[in-house]
């Protein structure tokens, strides 16, 4: 069973000026994958940004962490650099499927700073803010989170034996 934490970064959100739903709908994606055992609002704060993530990852052994927010253009997107500075080996194919995806449907995908990596046994995955992103780009993930978890916990097989 996987542990998952979701973090969603908005200012407004962690004031209580503005409802969270790119979280909930993340919750209701990933319950296929495993437990979320922790769910946060933090605001666009690099520094509490990195601190929520390593405590996931490092105290609470999460499995798996999504990131909603934060990745676009504006002076407080801190997202992608806190994760960055947080993972140790980054996992570019999966913000790479994201992407071209979201391209089929809006050239604005293509503003998208999302990263994503894997820091000691905990993979962390940058999702758009929106809603509606969220749902497309956790679509094209869930095939391929199963196995990539499986590996990273030390519980599958190689990648090219399950064709």
């Amino acid at each position: 069973m996987n542990k998952i934490g979701i973090i969603t970064v908005s200012d407004k959100g962690s004031r209580g000026e503005r409802v969270d739903e790119s979280g909930p709908t993340i919750r209701a994606m990933v319950k296929p994958l495993g437990e979320v055992t922790d769910y946060m609002i933090v605001p666009d704060d690099l520094d509490l940004l990195k601190e929520a993530m390593i405590d996931m990852a490092d105290i609470k052994k999460l499995n798996l962490i999504l990131t909603t927010g934060g990745t676009g253009f504006s002076s407080r997107d801190n997202t992608p650099e806190a994760t960055l500075a947080v993972v140790y080996k980054q996992t570019p194919g999966l913000t790479e499927a994201m992407r071209a995806e979201s391209l089929k449907k809006t050239n604005r995908a293509m503003l998208s700073r999302a990263v994503a990596g894997i820091r000691n046994n905990t993979l962390i995955i940058n999702l758009p803010g929106s809603v509606k992103a969220v749902r497309e780009c956790l679509a094209v993930l869930m095939p391929a989170l199963p196995h990539g978890l499986e590996t990273l916990a030390g519980r599958g097989g190689e990648c090219g034996s399950a064709e």
